[in-house]
């Protein structure tokens, strides 16, 4: 496959792992957005979003999502679709695929994550409701939408299925 997947969701949704799972299962590169960012901008995302702020975040995330075309397997940051351009970007040079986790099993996987500027500086419930305004965006901007459940080699397989659709 010559055009990248894409998968978005929520933080804590299984987009590093299963997007492993994936390429590896393709023969493709895989591809971590948000340690993509760290490597190529020197910084930890936190430091990022202290020293520069979410927009240039955004903006740097937009740019490096942009180098990553043709043939990759890449876990796009939870906030990476909400710019409707980037959206547009991945959908038109790929195939986005949302994967859809309840917020309490997210939540159980990042409550503790120090690297996430958005869940150190906002409570459970602000969390909740940043899940579900990007739900929809995720859902509006995705090709494809998969349950995830916590079976990682579940979710591949209905990925892989889905693909072949397309």
């Amino acid at each position: 496959m010559n055009k990248s997947i894409y998968l978005c969701g929520f933080m804590g949704c299984g987009k590093s792992y299963i997007g492993r799972l994936l390429a590896e299962q393709k023969g493709m590169p895989f591809v971590d957005l948000d340690s993509y960012i760290v490597e190529k901008d020197g910084r930890s995302i936190p430091e990022i979003f202290e020293q520069s702020g979410e927009p240039f975040f955004r903006q740097l995330e937009a740019e490096c999502l942009k180098e990553l075309e043709g043939g990759y397997v890449v876990a796009t940051g939870g906030g990476t679709l909400i710019n409707e351009n980037t959206a547009e970007y991945a959908n038109a040079h790929g195939i986005t695929v949302f994967l859809d986790a309840e917020f309490e099993l997210c939540y159980e996987r990042i409550k503790y994550d120090t690297n996430r500027p958005l869940v150190m500086n906002n409570t459970k419930e602000q969390l909740r409701e940043i899940f579900e305004k990007r739900r929809g965006i995720y859902e509006k901007h995705s090709r494809i939408t998969v349950k995830a459940t916590g079976a990682e080699e579940a979710t591949v397989e209905n990925i892989n299925s889905l693909l072949l659709l397309i």
